[in-house]
């Protein structure tokens, strides 16, 4: 699996809220300063982290964006599927019909699984567990 730069944005960002001394809040433009990344990029992420409820942004004088809810109740798996969607390693995982022997391949099961097992592992990993120490 090779991660979409939203989703990479996505995990670097909350990162670096959960890793605000005190929880205060930063902003976009402090994020993408650190990461060295484009304001805008980082600006449609955190955008989409907040619909997603990953990160709260407050209007105003005082304002700013911080974590939506606490760092270790956000698991990776949920963060990446979020952004990602369908991970499927090809185009028959999922689908039906798409190859003409799919009724008789053994790789689909296999990447199949290798899936479930990969998103699994995602979900069991939370941003806590890879902050820095």
């Amino acid at each position: 699996m090779r991660l979409s730069l939203q989703t990479d944005y996505a995990l670097r960002t909350l990162m670096f809220l959960a890793s605000i001394k005190g929880r205060q809040r930063t902003t976009i433009a402090a994020v993408a300063g650190f990461f060295q990344i484009s304001e805008p990029h980082v600006a449609k992420v955190v955008n989409q982290l907040a619909r997603l409820g990953f990160v709260r942004s407050i209007r105003g004088a005082g304002g700013g964006i911080e974590l939506g809810k606490d760092a270790a109740h956000i698991r990776l798996g949920e963060v990446v599927l979020a952004f990602e969607g369908n991970m499927h390693l090809l185009e028959c995982v999922g689908t039906e019909n798409v190859c003409v022997i799919q009724r008789h391949c053994k790789l689909k099961n296999v990447l199949d699984k290798a899936e479930r097992l990969q998103v699994d592992y995602l979900n069991e990993v939370r941003l806590t567990d890879v902050l820095p120490v």
